[in-house]
């Protein structure tokens, strides 16, 4: 074949299948040449700037959940106030497994650039319901069906967004730096973590807390709504991933669904490799400022405090452990760190809550934040090498998307723990739990077939 049959062929598969009915894929432009080390490091970046904003949305939510109860669900009773607005809060996990199929069988289709600022464009709505709608007293029941309905369309934004980047990342880094490289999917999720608490903790000190339960906790939204068209140019000048473009014939949605239903067993240990990850990222993030606060009777300020600590060391120990799973196997970090949370996380939590103080939360918290990154550094980067690449992005968004239908409610299933029991420690046992499933999935798990993970 010559060099001129060669450049029409490439051209021709790049410009995607409009005869058969099949949606454009990529353009020349988009997959060569191959990636250098600076640019999949720029790809990086780009890539996790937009899940940073899914995470800070959920992370001002969680900070602000007694206030945004008050505004959108007045009772009378501070309980059920929290209690509805960490239901909504988890209202929108629920969409998540339909957005992973949905959007998940799109992206499979149409390529992992396009579907990432397709996911960013949803989220951007749902982050606006929230920040602009007014409240109950103002337009009545309208203003929490309104702010459901953004969370809802959050979720379902977000049950591809975070199976998108996670797979993009994947399949730009090399065989022996996916760990590392993917670690940043979570990586910027703490940057979300970090940035709300030291935005929560500077607002403290400039707002009486009467006006920030009144109006204040809109602040952080609308600054995020602000900085969504500098994702957008960030995302827009992504290239698209060469292990799709080399795909020929991407799967149509029926072999998509087929194929998740044949491999039911990879999703299902996908689903218990996952509900480790969202359980303790929820407990040590945006459950922690109402812990704090309303369990434990600290003050709102030490509680975000200790959640941005926990943001900025998660940043940290990620990138360490993914790089670490890369050398030693993804495998031995899951059970290590499944085991120790196993072992000290209820001893942990009633070691805080018998003397409850600043110093012993902080300690907790990141003890906590430490077994976390242990666990996910590996967890991510092996999800994406245990589901078969010709759905990987669905594969991978319905496994994260069905467990964090469970962790996602981890605020919600405290409190009410919390509330039956009389023992304010329960955070501990709901995280025991999801690790003895972490556990399961840690041995059963395998690389599909031929990916060359380190296992």
């Amino acid at each position: 074949m010559t060099n001129k049959t060669a450049s029409l062929d490439v051209a021709r598969s790049a410009e995607g299948y409009a005869a058969g009915g099949v949606a454009q894929s990529s353009t020349v432009a988009d997959i060569a040449p191959p990636m250098t080390t600076g640019a999949r490091v720029r790809a990086a970046m780009q890539v996790a700037s937009g899940n940073m904003l899914e995470m800070y949305d959920f992370m001002v939510f969680g900070y602000y959940a007694a206030a945004i109860g008050r505004a959108f669900f007045p009772s009378g009773d501070a309980y059920a106030e929290l209690m509805m607005s960490f239901a909504t809060f988890g209202a929108g996990f629920l969409m998540r497994p339909l957005g992973a199929v949905v959007l998940g069988a799109y992206v499979d289709r149409i390529g992992r650039r396009k579907g990432l600022i397709l996911t960013l464009s949803l989220m951007s709505i749902g982050t606006m319901c929230l920040a602009l709608t007014p409240t109950y007293a103002q337009i009545g029941l309208l203003a929490p069906l309104i702010v459901l309905c953004g969370r809802l369309l959050q979720g379902f934004s977000a049950g591809v967004e975070l199976g998108s980047t996670s797979v993009y990342l994947a399949e730009i880094a090399t065989p022996a730096t996916k760990g590392f490289v993917v670690s940043f999917q979570s990586a910027s999720q703490q940057v979300a973590v970090a940035a709300a608490a030291a935005l929560g903790v500077f607002l403290s000190t400039v707002i009486p807390p009467e006006s920030m339960g009144a109006w204040g906790w809109r602040v952080p939204l609308l600054l995020g709504c602000m900085i969504v068209p500098v994702l957008f140019f960030l995302r827009r000048n992504l290239r698209e991933t060469e292990a799709f473009a080399a795909t020929h014939s991407p799967p149509a949605i029926r072999e998509v669904l087929a194929t998740i239903a044949r491999e039911w067993r990879i999703v299902g240990v996908g689903v218990l490799m996952v509900l480790m990850t969202t359980t303790s990222f929820y407990v040590i993030t945006a459950y922690t400022p109402s812990f704090g606060a309303s369990v434990l009777h600290l003050s709102s300020r030490d509680s975000l405090v200790v959640t941005l600590c926990v943001g900025v060391a998660n940043f940290a120990m990620l990138p360490a452990f993914g790089a670490l799973s890369d050398r030693i196997g993804r495998r031995r970090l899951l059970i290590v760190a499944t085991v120790t949370a196993i072992l000290t996380a209820w001893p942990a939590m009633t070691w805080l809550t018998t003397t409850p103080s600043f110093g012993r939360l902080l300690v907790v918290e990141l003890w906590l934040a430490l077994i976390y990154s242990a666990y996910n550094g590996a967890a991510v980067a092996f999800l994406t090498e245990i589901v078969p690449p010709r759905i990987r992005t669905t594969g991978f968004s319905l496994a994260y998307s069905a467990a964090t239908c469970i962790g996602g409610f981890t605020p919600t299933i405290c409190t009410l723990l919390i509330h039956q029991t009389g023992d304010r420690a329960m955070p501990g046992a709901w995280l025991s739990v999801a690790a003895v499933c972490g556990l399961i999935a840690a041995i059963r798990a395998k690389p599909y077939k031929d990916e060359g993970a380190r296992a």
